[in-house]
């Protein structure tokens, strides 16, 4: 037997009220728009884990356990005499109409480039509107992990033109960065080193984003590969006998060397 999502939706708001309802569960009926706070992040990871991993079934599962989460915010609204699910609805529909007129209205766009610039004029008239100012790179969560807010708020100021005119030309800045950064570390200033580590960090975004790489995934790649290859090197040693935390660091080195010469043979 099959459910229309919207019958289903209002089952999911039901069971959300009673969770949080006398007589309902302890644990949700503690809970506060800051204690969710964790949740709510974990549950995003655990989507784009899903979505990395081409798992249509835990995705499913993942976005469910997602949309409970919003759900679970508008609960707590709603109790507050805030915000009820409706208005959130009611504000998203109206929302994604209005910044799309060229679905709904007379408007025309032909590129992804187009209706992308388009939403932006649109948002920066509806600031306008309402009496706020907004900066071009406004709307990129503090929040966000660095390597992505970097290469968002890179993508914003690049909408208006602010860029380097290739990845060649920002891998030129990575280099004077890196040396900067050099001096700083010769010189053992901690708040320089910091800051121009930082800057080191920033110009490499911005070479990878010019050469279509996204940092946080190249970044996300790096760091597997190295956990991969430190555990095999891990595995090797206990086979003879060994252990990571007891060989010099030369047999380290060598035995490094030998998991990675191991993959490329592979």
């Amino acid at each position: 037997m099959t459910h229309a999502p919207g019958a289903l939706f209002d089952t999911l708001l039901d069971v959300m009220a009673r969770l949080r309802g006398p007589g309902g569960c302890p644990w949700d009926r503690e809970q506060t728009r800051t204690s969710l706070k964790p949740f709510l992040i974990e549950e995003a990871y655990e989507v784009l884990e899903a979505i990395d991993a081409g798992d249509a079934r835990a995705l499913s599962e993942e976005l469910g356990d997602l949309l409970f989460q919003v759900v679970f915010h508008a609960r707590l609204a709603e109790e507050q005499g805030e915000f009820a699910m409706r208005d959130v609805l009611r504000g998203l529909v109206d929302k994604m109409v209005s910044r799309h007129p060229h679905v709904f209205g007379e408007a025309a766009v032909s590129t992804p480039g187009e209706a992308l610039a388009q939403w932006e004029t649109l948002k920066q008239r509806e600031a306008t509107a309402s009496g706020r100012r907004r900066s071009v790179i406004d709307g990129v969560p503090r929040a966000m992990p660095s390597l992505v807010r970097a290469q968002r708020t890179q993508s914003k100021a690049a909408r208006v033109g602010f860029d380097w005119p290739h990845a060649r030309a920002a891998w030129e800045k990575v280099r004077e960065e890196i040396d900067e950064a050099g001096d700083a570390l010769a010189a053992g200033d901690r708040d320089r080193i910091r800051e121009e580590l930082g800057d080191v960090l920033f110009s490499l975004v911005n070479a990878a984003r010019l050469a279509s790489i996204d940092a946080e995934d190249a970044l996300h790649g790096a760091t597997e590969k190295f956990r991969r290859r430190f555990t095999e090197m891990e595995a090797e040693l206990s086979a003879q006998g060994k252990s990571v935390d007891n060989v010099p660091q030369a047999e380290l080195e060598r035995a490094w060397d030998a998991v990675k010469a191991a993959e490329r043979r592979r």
